[in-house]
């Protein structure tokens, strides 16, 4: 299920740049709304998650029919060749298919005895999925063509049905009463009282802004600029992440939160000025170590943010909490990141060609910008463990 899951969203969501950029010739602006489809469905799909995939189905029928409907819509996608047409149909899809994040995890959680242990075996094949979806797409030639789109839509064919073979997990709130506060997790807002939170959360959404940069823009940077395969070699941010996910609780012993998360946005900034310096011929290591950042990026911003939220916020309210923090983050940083990152790239093109160096260093201040100013303002006061350890 994991497997699958990720590889339908990596088979389209990395190569898509190039594709939109070269093959369908749209400019900065519209490959960036495009790529802003999964920010805007991100904060829409927690109504469905908790209007009625909580309380009315059983969750591996819905998502049975949500892969379903989505496999249609991605063969629709891969039809269409003009942004008008294009947009509207890949947000309908991006809206199936963000539900269903959440809710292949919390189908695992439910089937499991130990989630804390167990997990973590079952997750990291969602990476290895995303993985080999980048593989198959550059061997199959689809890196510029909608071949992508009918690829991930055989594969979420093959997980619809896969699904209704996966354990019965009935609704887990059947039966209670719908509130917008439980939707919407506001009981998450009375954490912004503490000043140390807003700051995170502030941070954390600004971040997010520059970080878009990179998700929209890396493969159709690298396609432009030469580089053979550049969908296959992204996926080493996927190996670096697997890699700093098993180091990281050697890192919290030693950092602890606040220069965690430091050290991730600063991971940010110098992936960008890498990528604004390289090139595909004797600075290529520039490149690569840019996508090997990736795990640092990822693991230590996100994942750290995941670990504060809950330790911060009561038992009664983290699932609102990391909901909240999805919502300014995955949802509104990233939607306001996609437009502005593809304001910025239409203002360095001459033609077919992009200025990439000084495209590259305006994320690049932005997250030094973000950086500094977290790291003046938040206060974060690291407790020992029972062990004696600080998290």
């Amino acid at each position: 299920m994991m497997f699958l899951q990720y590889f339908v969203w990596g088979a389209w969501y990395v190569a898509m740049g190039a594709y939109l950029n070269e093959t369908l010739q749209f400019n900065g602006q519209q490959v960036g709304l495009a790529y802003g489809s999964t920010a805007l469905a991100a904060m829409i799909s927690p109504f469905f998650v908790g209007m009625i995939a909580d309380r009315f189905f059983a969750t591996e029928r819905i998502l049975a029919a949500l892969h379903l409907i989505g496999a249609l819509l991605l063969f629709w996608v891969a039809t269409l060749d003009t942004f008008g047409q294009f947009y509207p149909v890949l947000i309908a899809y991006t809206l199936f298919y963000m539900p269903t994040l959440a809710l292949t995890n919390s189908l695992s959680f439910h089937q499991m005895t130990d989630p804390g242990k167990q997990f973590p075996g079952i997750r990291v094949l969602g990476t290895i999925g995303w993985i080999v979806a980048g593989y198959a797409i550059d061997l199959l030639g689809y890196g510029r063509s909608a071949g992508m789109f009918q690829t991930a839509a055989v594969a979420s064919a093959a997980l619809g049905v896969f699904s209704l073979a996966l354990p019965h997990t009935p609704p887990a709130r059947l039966g209670h009463a719908i509130t917008a506060r439980d939707v919407l997790g506001l009981d998450a807002l009375s954490l912004m009282k503490d000043r140390s939170f807003a700051i995170f959360v502030l941070g954390s959404f600004l971040i997010c802004i520059p970080l878009q940069f990179y998700y929209a823009f890396a493969n159709a940077f690298l396609s432009e600029i030469g580089v053979a395969s550049p969908t296959s070699k992204m996926t080493l941010g996927q190996w670096s992440e697997i890699f700093f996910m098993l180091v990281m609780p050697w890192f919290f012993v030693r950092l602890g939160v606040k220069w965690m998360l430091i050290v991730g946005m600063l991971a940010w900034s110098t992936r960008y000025a890498l990528f604004a310096s390289g090139n595909a011929d004797d600075l290529m290591w520039m490149l690569y170590a840019g996508i090997l950042l990736h795990g640092i990026c990822y693991d230590f911003f996100f994942v750290t943010g995941q670990i504060y939220t809950d330790k911060q916020a009561p038992i009664q309210i983290r699932a609102a909490a990391q909901g909240f923090i999805a919502f300014v983050t995955l949802g509104v940083g990233m939607f306001i990141g996609s437009y502005l990152s593809g304001w910025v790239v239409d203002q360095f093109v001459t033609g077919a060609t992009h200025d990439w160096r000084s495209i590259w260093l305006v994320p690049a201040a932005g997250a030094a910008a973000v950086m500094i100013l977290f790291a003046a303002l938040f206060r974060y006061r690291e407790e020992p463990t029972a062990r004696g350890v600080t998290i």
